[in-house]
């Protein structure tokens, strides 16, 4: 056979595109298959799903005064309790207005919270939040006195003061108003001085606790596991205590010592596990469904009954030239009855994953609410193998 008789007349450039596609879409391929293995995926660090026992924030609150403000304070007249702080922090001063009449509205009781970070040191600052509790329409422009800031214990841990930074406004006239945002809470950047310390000395710690924020018996076994994998030595030094604790004994000679060794314990991966949960807010329709939910062979109709009553009343009218009849209106109701019956019946196989599980509720045209119902009546049903969590 000749050249020509014995080939195929197919240009190489296509033999070449087509091999080139097909190679690409391998890759592609490939690259899916590799997103969508559970390793590849799950795998999260320790210090985003747990926290080591003593390292932890402490709240602060305190009572105090705002002043300087443009008319927009405490009528001391109804906050009797403003009146008095203003008083006494005027005697404190000094200033004997006991026998005064006090009549201004540039002052605003106000409450103060802020956090008091982990090893916070004497001296440092944090952030304030300043919130009126009386009836003071704006905190814009004022300035909060010294305000001592207590702890749980009710010592003083923190002591505020500085000018208060309001977002919002508020503005009225006699027919219209004008608002934005929030302008009875506002913020102090670095407002409060630290004044007393936690005592916690990380570093004369001889055994450290993790503690897992979603307790899982698994989750804390993989987690001692791949401590023990990290120190190593003939002994384990992690074992987990229960579901939300997993305690490390210190190994002695260590370098960088616990901070260096829980530096290198929250930088490790694991793959958390969890139990399978559907979370549903029923006040706002919103359904949360874990990876883990199953359910057994069931099959699901679900229909509504609408009926719509349409009213389109008629004037009917005499025949001109008439001096028989009178214009009236005439009366026409149309009733109609929607019984979904196009609805169909749909089986959901048992083991189903979560995508085909909520394929198989949206083949039924439903929306998030009667899924909610939907899903109540395949737990009762005992076909959901999953807890529900109702918010």
């Amino acid at each position: 056979m000749t050249g020509p008789e014995r080939y195929p007349t197919r240009p190489i450039r296509n033999l070449a595109t087509r091999a080139i596609r097909a190679v690409a879409a391998v890759c592609v391929l490939a690259g899916l298959v590799a997103m969508a293995s559970p390793g590849a995926l799950a795998q999260s660090r320790i210090k985003d799903i747990a926290d080591f026992e003593g390292v932890r924030e402490n709240p602060l609150v305190g009572y105090g005064l705002v002043v300087g403000l443009l008319g927009t304070g405490d009528s001391l007249g109804s906050a009797v309790f403003t009146r008095e702080s203003l008083i006494g922090m005027l005697e404190r001063l000094g200033v004997n207005a006991r026998d005064d009449a006090l009549d201004t509205d540039n002052v605003a009781a106000v409450m103060v919270t802020a956090t008091l970070p982990a090893f916070g040191r004497q001296g440092g600052r944090i952030d304030v939040t300043v919130s009126a509790i009386g009836d003071a329409t704006s905190l814009l422009g004022g300035t909060l006195l010294v305000t001592p800031l207590l702890g749980a214990d009710g010592e003083v841990y923190a002591v505020a003061q500085g000018n208060v930074a309001v977002g919002g406004f508020s503005f009225e006239g006699d027919a219209e108003s004008l608002d934005k945002g929030v302008s009875t809470s506002g913020r102090i950047a670095n407002g409060a001085v630290i004044e007393r310390e936690v005592g916690f000395e990380l570093a004369d710690l001889e055994r450290l606790r993790i503690m897992l924020r979603n307790p899982d018996f698994t989750t804390a076994r993989r987690i001692a596991a791949s401590v023990n994998q990290l120190v190593g030595g003939q002994r384990p030094v992690a074992e987990p205590l229960d579901p939300g604790t997993v305690q490390v004994a210190v190994p002695r000679n260590r370098p960088g010592g616990v901070v260096g060794l829980i530096t290198d314990i929250e930088n490790l991966s694991v793959r958390p596990d969890q139990i399978a949960r559907v979370v549903i807010d029923e006040q706002n329709g919103v359904i949360v469904m874990g990876e883990n939910v199953r359910i057994s062979t069931v099959a699901i109709a679900q229909g509504n009954l609408t009926i719509r009553i349409t009213e389109t009343p008629q004037v009917s009218q005499p025949e001109p030239f008439s001096n028989t009849g009178t214009t009236a209106i005439v009366p026409r109701t149309e009733v109609d009855a929607d019984q979904d019956e196009d609805q169909r019946l749909t089986v959901v196989d048992s083991g189903v994953t979560l995508q085909e599980l909520v394929r198989g509720l949206n083949e039924l045209g439903i929306g998030p609410r009667d899924m909610i119902t939907i899903l109540q009546a395949i737990k009762a049903a005992g076909a959901l193998q999953a807890e529900i969590e109702v918010l």
